[in-house]
């Protein structure tokens, strides 16, 4: 058995990096003619021709990422096709490879992908995709979100601020920085405008040029309006640098733990945190479609083909592959519009294919 698991991975990683390689290099011309647009948009800013492949680069991860189901699903049906068509896989049947070891064998090879993903999912596609959007921000000048910008809410010991970042710079920092400050009745208490804010230590932000409106009310006689202009003001704040990116940049992005506390972040301040709890499931759920994938890949192993009829069911792969993606997109904003469980939006693409799956395996495989 350590001979045939050997050959099988090996045939298998060979054809899942083989395909892989081919879709990230078509991703990777299709974002460079887009970007090709920017150079000519901010090319009096000097985004240049080595800055457009570096962004286009450091965006590989995230095609990677979402890749990846897809690739295994077609490089192990490539594999499976193949031994079937040259009656190898007939050798190992008759070697002791039975129906239910073969599927052990590929629920092996399908962890070792789903650690992969997970990895390149939580850690290095948000770092690389960062990055990417802020060598692009160094020359459009910012990162936004619409014209109003980002919105954040927090609740303190005896008020709540509302929180507007009108843009992410270059270099991390926040433009166009408003802050509303509210009492426990909703009555405005005050208000901050900054030309720009950064992240300091001990959970706060350093708003520079600040002009702080206090609306002042003294019983029933009336009400004064005091201003006050400042070259720094320290906002003690637990809003993190991370939750506004998350506000900024798309959820799906960020990294699970990143996803997990900015849920609960909005949860604390009530407000609704479905989107971001779709993709939190989301994160948690696609790595382990590699698994589904491998399963799936397997009847193919126990076809009768013809001569030339592996093309054939390599296209269908990659027409089962795309529409998974396709479904797994769906029903992300299905689920967002009609309330649904965030679990259960995440989970349904992978547990519609992983009764297919198994359905095919049971028909196929065991009554044939």
């Amino acid at each position: 058995m350590r001979t045939i698991r050997r050959l099988i991975y090996g045939e298998v990683f060979s054809a899942v990096a083989f395909v892989t390689l081919g879709f990230l290099a078509l991703f990777f011309f299709f974002d460079f003619v887009e970007e090709l647009q920017s150079i000519g948009r901010n090319g009096a800013a000097g985004y240049q021709l080595v800055h457009a492949l570096s962004f286009v680069a450091l965006m590989v991860p995230s095609h990677l990422y979402e890749l990846l189901p897809i690739t295994v699903l077609i490089g192990t049906i490539f594999v499976m096709a193949r031994f079937a068509q040259s009656s190898e896989y007939t050798i190992l049947r008759t070697s002791g490879l039975g129906p239910w070891r073969a599927l052990r064998t590929l629920l092996l090879l399908g962890l070792g992908f789903v650690v992969l993903t997970f990895a390149i999912g939580d850690y290095l596609a948000p770092l690389t995709d960062r990055t990417a959007q802020l060598l692009k921000a160094r020359f459009q000048g910012r990162i936004t979100v619409g014209q109003t910008g980002a919105w954040l809410k927090e609740k303190q010991d005896h008020s709540q601020f509302m929180a507007n970042v009108g843009a992410l710079a270059s270099d991390g920092s926040m433009r166009k920085v408003h802050i509303y400050e509210f009492d426990n009745k909703g009555f405005l208490i005050s208000m901050v405008r900054a030309d720009a804010a950064r992240f300091a230590a001990g959970e706060a932000w350093l708003l520079d040029k600040a002009e702080r409106t206090e609306f002042i009310t003294r019983g029933t006689d009336g009400m004064r309006v005091q201003r006050r202009a400042d070259a720094s003001v320290r906002w003690p704040t637990q809003i993190s640098a991370e939750m506004v990116s998350a506000a900024v940049l798309k959820p799906e992005r960020m990294g699970t733990i990143d996803l997990f506390e900015y849920i609960q972040h909005l949860d604390a301040n009530g407000q609704t945190a479905q989107r971001y709890e779709i993709e939190f499931w989301k994160k948690v759920f696609y790595p382990l479609s590699c698994l589904v994938m491998v399963v799936l890949a397997l009847p193919f192993a126990y076809l009768h083909f013809r001569s030339g009829g592996i093309a054939t069911y390599v296209f269908g792969g990659v027409m089962a592959g795309i529409s998974f993606f396709l479904l797994n997109n769906v029903f992300g904003y299905i689920g967002n519009l009609q309330n649904w469980q965030p679990w259960l939006t995440a989970a349904l693409p992978g547990m519609i294919y992983s009764l297919l799956s198994l359905t095919a395996f049971g028909w196929l495989v065991l009554r044939r």
